[in-house]
């Protein structure tokens, strides 16, 4: 049967309760014997000083022959059966009870003789010298069974008080025992597995995220234990590399940053060059196919160094810290300004794209030109995954609840499988081709949301096609 540790706990404790109990009451009961002994050894003792004034008054007796001694002899006789019954009725179940009721006995019988001798005409009676032998011994029986009585009772004493010190040693040892045994087993079932998670901790603290082995103990408390430990070292690694990569992207930032804007001018200025070379071209007069190659030639650079600002603009948007300007913003004018700007990207391709917007859709408080780039980043992942640009991209805004307002972007591109779909708001990761995609796209995006108090949730099947959804606050009446 298994025992979790509060059980066990419980039943070491009323073990314990037990024993003490146990150890308590036989010392109990030996010290109630000591002090009922302890009163019939003060009665034997008065016992013995009547028996000695009964011989005392005897001996008067048969010397002088005087009838106060015999009244005397008497009394004493009568006190002395009268302590006996006091006596008796206390020590009922004691040992000693058979030789009090000899003593009983013998003083009655020590009372007819003397009765018996200070009869009338007793003294002058041939036999009455055989009488007082008789009386004479049977005196000295009373005081050797007093004297007797006495040291019984002593003795019987010193026998208890022997065995309560036994007891009492033999309990201190198993109660050292048990300490001892009770002192390894909770240090093999608590102690141990404590100092073995302090080990770790010490390790997490100097970057060592290795898990926990199992207990050293079969407590289902300290396997739950150890696995919720374990799940938290698992978490304190992913969040120590985010952190890490964190920083890295900080680095990359400031690094970048500066070399982004060194950069941007240049190619601006090249772009413009280069676009104007083309309208200059092509108005000259010269050989058609000399015209198209060069021209063909100008227009790959164009793209190339649009693709190169675009990168430019991604780091410098992963490098900015400045604050924003916040506004009320119409999520469904914000749709369609960015379908305006991805308008030249997809107006020759067989795509539909369907609005389902909801009307008098609430505001929401934010950065229009900021939630406008997560919006151009959303419906551009979704035109490009298109195969060949033929599909359909559905944008519907509403408001799920009454302080939350969503935008749904549902396209039937090819999907993400799902062994992508938990890194793709990670900065650099993309599904793409080289020179397609940066990989901070979704990362920014993310980023931008997150500052706005929303959530992006991407639901995807390889094949199927992708659902994002962005939720953000409604903008608050007092702002």
């Amino acid at each position: 049967m298994y025992l979790n540790i509060r059980q066990k706990v419980i039943l070491g404790f009323t073990a314990c309760v037990l024993a003490i109990g146990f150890v308590g009451g036989f010392s109990y009961h030996y010290l109630h014997a000591i002090e009922l002994k302890q009163h019939v050894v003060q009665i034997a003792d008065d016992l013995r000083e009547i028996v000695l004034e009964i011989r005392r008054y005897e001996k008067n007796y048969l010397l002088y022959g005087l009838d106060e001694d015999f009244r005397q002899n008497q009394a004493y006789i009568q006190k002395a059966l009268e302590v006996l019954a006091t006596i008796m009725a206390d020590v009922k179940n004691l040992k000693v009870t058979s030789q009090m009721d000899t003593l009983k006995k013998d003083l009655i019988d020590y009372q007819g003789l003397m009765e018996q001798l200070a009869s009338p005409g007793e003294r002058s009676q041939p036999d009455s010298r055989g009488l007082g032998e008789q009386l004479r011994a049977r005196g000295k029986s009373l005081v050797d069974l007093s004297v007797k009585l006495v040291a019984f009772e002593r003795l019987r004493i010193l026998e208890i008080i022997s065995t309560l010190k036994t007891q009492l040693l033999i309990s201190v040892v198993v109660f050292l025992a048990l300490g001892i045994i009770v002192a390894f087993y909770l240090s093999r079932m608590l102690v141990q597995p404590l100092f073995q998670m302090q080990q770790a901790m010490d390790k997490i603290a100097h970057g060592d995220f290795t898990p926990l082995p199992e207990p050293p103990t079969s407590s289902e408390e300290f396997f739950a234990l150890f696995r919720a430990f374990n799940r938290m070292i698992h978490e304190l690694e992913e969040h120590q590399e985010q952190l890490v990569q964190s920083r890295k992207i900080a680095a990359v930032g400031t690094l970048t940053s500066g070399i982004a804007h060194e950069l941007n001018n240049p190619i601006a200025g090249a772009m413009s060059l280069v676009e104007t070379s083309v309208e200059t071209i092509a108005g000259w007069e010269m050989q058609a196919d000399k015209r198209d190659e060069i021209l063909d030639d100008l227009r790959f650079s164009i793209g190339e160094l649009r693709r190169s600002a675009a990168i430019i603009r991604s780091l410098l948007d992963l490098s900015r810290q400045t604050q924003t300007y916040v506004e009320a913003v119409d999520m469904n004018r914000a749709v369609d300004d960015a379908l305006r700007v991805l308008h030249n990207q997809y107006k020759n391709l067989p795509v539909e794209i369907v609005k389902a917007y909801e009307d008098a859709l609430p505001a929401v408080e934010g950065n229009f030109a900021n939630l406008g780039q997560v919006l151009i980043n959303i419906i551009r992942n979704a035109l490009q995954a298109l195969p060949e640009g033929k599909g359909r991209i559905t944008l519907t805004t509403r408001q799920p609840s009454a302080d939350m307002v969503a935008v749904e972007c549902r396209d039937t591109g090819i999907g993400i499988p799902a062994a992508s779909l938990k890194d793709i708001f990670k900065p650099f990761y993309t599904t793409k081709a080289v020179g397609q995609g940066t990989g901070l796209g979704l990362y920014l995006s993310h980023e931008i949301i997150r500052r706005h108090g929303g959530q992006i949730r991407v639901v995807s099947a390889e094949g199927k096609g992708t659902v994002v959804t962005v939720e953000l606050p409604c903008r608050r009446r007092e702002a």
